[in-house]
């Protein structure tokens, strides 16, 4: 590269692209949950979004909590009753909708509001996102007193009202900051044999939210060098919600202030955090430049110890002890799942997690014969080829099911230890992760839901977790990674026995042979690309078979056949499934 802002650009995606597994970045792919208003629209909307595009539209935050910026959004369309409808569906309606009858928007699908009304709630929505409660407040007490001037009493009271559920809502935050202003100040504490950072996010004065991180193995010597790379990757991914001013507790790199390293370091950086938050304005990063900011730099410090105190104090697989009131720690924890259309193809997918983190290796995949479709049978027949695979047991065992599941495998368990000449008494912890049910006592399937219900055996009640608590997500995470492995794994099979029937019918390819097909290619992708002579080197396969073969594979996927590199298109057409191995 040619300056230090391109090279600082570049290594900030070339760490988000390769991931490497020292940085000190978390490198999970979850972004933070931003507001997101068009401009491009006559009549935008607010909605909740993960990532910022290059495409002229105004984004607010960011929220650390995605249950917290929803429950904001509720807030904001109560008080500014903004459509909600996508623009597809605001094309097509012919009538106002239900939230129209409720008084919670204008209905401008139907032209029942002109734009001009309209785009001045926009900016009042704007006002309070970015800050400007002040202001908000002010302007809308003008407005209210012109009503009332105006004699239009009912718009006067209906400013009254939004002007107090503005200050309620306003209320809440903590001034910092008297003279106002918008920054994100950075603090940096050493504890617990590492390096804890916290963030705090000023607008207008206010302390609108937090966030922090922590790093082990790190020293307070490395905090310079730590804070600056992590700036410039963290800001990386919020474009807009940059704001005008990050304070800092250091120089870089630990360079006394006014050194040329230093400096040309600071420039470099702000130079890229300028060019991201474009053409917003420029981004100053310097140290606090008066009591009030030093504090604050104080106050994200404090927060960063606390946190990394907390977990160290008592770590995950301690709650999680406590929780699920199991013998000891959970460190090892294996989850299965059944997954099966119909009865066929049944998998039983586990993964393992180990302090916190997949162990891939130990992930497995079983093919369950004779269940027809009873998740009860298969768990058994799973619970009978686990124990004769045996230790490493783990310390926890969760099911993707209820009290019917949990029932069904430790039934097994038992019986099989007995069989053994045990007691019965199964190694480890048992448990059971089933969905939350709504009013209807159905399964409540929304995405984001954190009230989930864990089942033990003997205990006809879920336990007490509490909803959102760390626990029962980090138990929710380890269910969703089961079910997506076990959904993936069943696919595969049912994609490979629909190429094996394929196969069948052509004369003198039987199942033995279509399965050594399949295991000498290895993929669909390798099959078809084969030409007749590498056909007929599979045992069994001669000259003729190999040359139907050929024409059986570019007759079904015949794109796939004939261009190297191209996607099967073909695939869906014929009735692959979409989802095939390649």
């Amino acid at each position: 590269t040619s300056t230090e802002k391109e090279a600082l650009l570049l290594e900030s995606s070339l760490i988000k692209k390769y991931r490497p597994h020292y940085n000190i970045v978390l490198r999970d792919d979850k972004q933070y949950v931003l507001f997101r208003l068009a401009r491009n629209t006559p009549f935008p909307r607010l909605e909740v979004v993960r990532s910022v595009r290059k495409d002229h539209a105004r984004y607010f935050g960011p929220f650390t909590s995605g249950l917290a910026a929803r429950e904001t959004l509720k807030t904001l369309h109560r008080l500014f009753p903004l459509r909600r409808c996508a623009d597809r569906a605001m094309a097509s309606r012919l009538r106002p909708c239900l939230y129209h009858d409720m008084g919670r928007c204008l209905a401008p699908c139907t032209g029942r509001v002109d734009q001009s009304a309209y785009a001045a709630m926009v900016q009042r929505v704007e006002m309070l996102l970015s800050g400007r409660s002040r202001e908000l407040l002010h302007a809308l007490r003008q407005e209210m007193m012109s009503a009332s001037d105006a004699l239009e009493f009912e718009k006067a009271a209906a400013l009254r009202d939004q002007i107090r559920a503005v200050e309620q809502t306003v209320e809440k935050q903590h001034v910092v900051l008297n003279d106002g202003g918008d920054m994100d100040v950075a603090g940096v504490s050493a504890v617990c044999g590492g390096l804890g950072l916290g963030l705090l996010f000023v607008r207008e004065g206010k302390l609108m939210d937090r966030r922090t991180f922590f790093w082990s193995g790190l020293a307070l010597e490395d905090g310079p060098d730590t804070l600056w790379s992590f700036l410039g990757q963290y800001y990386s991914t919020l474009a807009s919600a940059i704001p005008p001013r990050i304070i800092v507790p250091w120089q870089h790199n630990g360079e006394e202030e006014g050194s040329e390293e230093g400096a040309f370091a600071q420039e470099s950086l702000e130079a890229a955090l300028t060019a991201l938050r474009m053409p917003e304005g420029e981004v100053r990063v310097r140290l606090p430049k008066n009591a009030a900011e030093s504090a604050l730099v104080d106050l994200a410090a404090e927060n960063a110890r606390e946190d990394a105190l907390k977990k160290a104090e008592n770590p995950l697989a301690e709650r999680l002890q406590a929780a699920l009131r199991s013998k000891g720690p959970i460190s090892r924890l294996e989850c299965v799942d059944v997954s099966h259309t119909g009865g066929k193809a049944t998998r039983v997918g586990m993964v393992v997690f180990e302090n916190e983190r997949p162990v891939k290796s130990d992930y497995r995949n079983y093919a369950i014969e004779g269940a027809d479709g009873d998740d009860y049978a298969a768990l058994s027949i799973w619970a009978e080829r686990r124990l004769a695979e045996g230790e490493p047991w783990p310390d926890l065992l969760l099911i993707d099911g209820g009290k019917g599941q949990i029932a069904a495998v430790d039934r097994a368990f038992r019986e099989g230890l007995k069989s053994l000449g045990g007691d019965g008494a199964l190694p480890f912890a048992l448990a059971g992760i089933a969905k939350a049910r709504d009013e209807e006592g159905r399964a409540d399937r929304r995405a984001g839901n954190v009230s989930d219900r864990i089942f033990v055996p003997g205990r006809s009640n879920p336990l007490p977790l509490k909803e959102g608590s760390g626990e029962l997500l980090f138990l929710q995470h380890v269910r969703d990674t089961t079910h997506r492995f076990a959904i993936g794994r069943h696919r595969r099979a049912r994609s490979r026995e629909a190429l094996e029937s394929e196969l069948t019918r052509i004369p003198g390819v039987g199942p033995a042979l279509a399965r050594r097909l399949w295991d000498h290619f290895g993929s669909l992708e390798a099959m078809c690309r084969a030409t007749p002579g590498e056909l007929a080197a599979v045992p069994g396969v001669g000259a003729v078979t190999a040359a139907k073969l050929a024409e059986k594979f570019q007759r079904l996927f015949g794109d796939l056949a004939q261009a190297p590199g191209s996607e099967p298109s073909g695939a869906k057409k014929e009735g692959l499934p979409k989802d095939s191995p390649k």
